[in-house]
């Protein structure tokens, strides 16, 4: 499949984070990239925070100060199969792990796999949530 087929069939929008292309103009994603792209925005967007649309996003900033616990990570294991499952209707979600990150005792990794409906593709991205410890 050419990248132009899996843009037509996943779809095309501005880049995540926005930034300027080469030829200076805002610079889009397309397919795959976009997708990834999206579940980022959607886990990273506090709800109440788009006016016109209130209910958007994953709101995990909700979990702050909360402790990197397993009950924790289950409960943002939950709110991220919830949101995504509302807000990104291009994917199948096939799993959602969170973990403590190795690194840092006030972060969890979330790693959501899933497919691309259009394609059949698996993919996955990771997120990192920030917690109080």
């Amino acid at each position: 499949m050419t990248a132009q087929d899996e843009a037509t069939l996943v779809g095309r929008g501005l880049s995540f984070p926005p930034r300027i292309g080469l030829d200076g103009r805002m610079a889009y994603s397309a397919g795959a990239e976009n997708v990834r792209e999206c579940i980022r925005v959607i886990l990273s967007t506090d709800r109440q925070e788009r006016v016109m649309l209130p209910e958007f996003g994953g709101g995990l900033a909700r979990y702050l100060f909360e402790p990197n616990t397993p009950d924790t990570h289950r409960l943002i294991q939950e709110r991220i199969t919830q949101s995504l499952s509302l807000w990104e209707p291009r994917i199948e979600l096939e799993a959602v792990r969170v973990t403590a990150a190795t690194d840092d005792p006030r972060a969890a990794v979330a790693t959501v796999r899933y497919r691309l409906k259009a394609t059949g593709l698996s993919d996955r991205t990771d997120v990192t949530v920030r917690l109080a410890g």
